[in-house]
């Protein structure tokens, strides 16, 4: 090997470290401000009487929603939604305005208001934007080149999962299936150095605990593995449903010509809040009322209504314009969906103390994979959490399924659609991005 590319090849290795590590403690901070929020806001108006909420959580959503809308609409323009089709674009094409430091503080600010105070989005997607905004500040303070670039905002974007969710394997099989779009094995390695000491990071501040508790999980008769497979098509219709509600409801309000842009998210936050009186579950991110589905806490009749109530929710939030991102928002429909299947199932097993959480389970994979389309990334992530390699021969069933039957009902890629929205496309001519035949 040339000195030339050794030297080259050890400088984009330091930088990966150093970019992995500020991930990490960026992601650490976000988190940790979402969770300070919540904490302050939502948790006491939503620990309320119905009639105390339906005074509280109107104010407090329309509130943060007209500071949000107004901060979107005079500083942080690019700071909106997701993030992650704004990390796909400019990947494609090159780190603009949607990855730069004043995009990345608005997010990290907009994205923790919006979530802490109970807007129903999840953190991971914010999270990927401010990562890779990071991975892009440090490719223009060390005056690298696009290749090198484009290379910094993907590992970044890993590199943020692997913090969110403290699974470093299914960050990188993120990263190359969702914003590179192949196996490219040039920046496999790099993505591995970065998405490890992200989740060092992570693990040495919150302790390495574990974002849901996850159930024991064991197979039961062999046609629980024909429940699984029926979870797979429930998860696509509802996937489906989901996405498509976004993309419908997104349209609809920029169509709405009497309610000026900087107020929409206020506007939405009334509407969210409307939801979240009577149900306050489906509000902010829902990880703890998640977990109670996991082991088994929640009834068969709350896991249905709030799988319908927060589909709702998270259409509202998102199409109105707040930041935040769709994944948690996925994982809590499909566990509430699984967990309703399995509740169902559970009286031809009754013996089964598991059932219930195994199906919430592989709901909130086979779910992801429907709405995300990211299917090795959402077998991954469960497998992740788990550790039980038994649990991989019921994720494959549902999510399988769940992909395929998704992609035949809304064949473009909710983020692809999004962009589309936005009048965006992915720039073809960056073959890595697309096919893998060029770099």
């Amino acid at each position: 090997m040339p000195n030339s590319k050794r030297s080259e090849n050890r400088v984009l290795f330091a930088l990966t470290l150093v970019l992995g590590i500020a991930s990490g403690l960026a992601a650490v901070a976000f988190h940790s401000s979402i969770d300070f929020i919540d904490h302050h806001l939502l948790e006491p108006a939503s620990h309320q009487s119905v009639a105390i909420r339906a005074i509280v959580l109107p104010l407090l959503l329309g509130g943060v929603g007209l500071v949000v809308g107004l901060l979107l609409q005079f500083a942080f323009p690019y700071a909106r939604g997701s993030g992650i089709p704004e990390v796909k674009y400019e990947y494609s094409t090159e780190a603009g305005p949607r990855l730069s430091l004043r995009t990345v503080i608005g997010k990290f600010v907009l994205g923790a208001l919006s979530i802490g105070a109970g807007f129903s989005l999840g953190r991971e997607g914010p999270t990927v934007q401010i990562c890779a905004g990071l991975g892009a500040a440090l490719a223009r303070l060390t005056r690298q080149g696009h290749r090198h670039g484009r290379s910094l905002i993907c590992i970044g974007a890993a590199a943020g999962i692997a913090a969110a969710f403290n699974t470093p394997i299914a960050a990188i099989t993120f990263a190359l299936e969702e914003i590179v779009g192949n196996l490219n094995q040039r920046l496999l390695g790099a993505i591995v150095v970065a998405t490890v000491a992200a989740a060092v990071i992570e693990h040495a501040i919150f302790g390495g605990q574990p974002v849901f508790t996850v159930p024991a999980y064991a197979l039961g008769r062999w046609w629980e593995l024909l429940g699984y497979a029926l979870l797979g098509v429930l998860s696509a219709v509802g996937a489906t449903v989901f996405v498509k509600g976004v993309l419908w409801m997104r349209s609809a309000v920029r169509a709405i010509g009497l309610i000026p842009g900087w107020a929409k998210p206020a506007a939405g936050g009334l509407l969210v809040a409307a939801l979240g009186i009577p149900f306050p579950a489906v509000l902010g991110i829902g990880y703890s009322t998640l977990s109670s589905a996991l082991v088994g806490q929640l009834p068969l009749k709350t896991m249905v209504v709030l799988s319908v109530v927060k589909v709702g929710a998270t259409v509202l939030s998102y199409a109105w314009g707040l930041a935040g991102g769709i994944f948690a928002p996925s994982l809590f429909m499909g566990g509430m969906l699984g967990g309703a299947l399995g509740a169902a199932l559970q009286g031809w097993v009754p013996q089964s103390q598991t059932i219930v959480g195994s199906f919430a389970l592989v709901g909130m994979g086979a779910f992801f994979a429907g709405a995300i389309r990211a299917p090795i990334t959402s077998i991954l992530i469960i497998f992740e959490m788990t550790g039980d390699y038994a649990i991989i021969l019921p994720l494959m069933i549902a999510n399988i399924i769940s992909y395929e039957l998704a992609v035949q009902w809304q064949p473009v890629p909710i983020y692809d659609a999004l962009l589309e929205q936005d009048g965006l496309r992915l720039d073809e001519s960056q073959g890595e991005t697309i096919n893998g035949q060029k770099e």
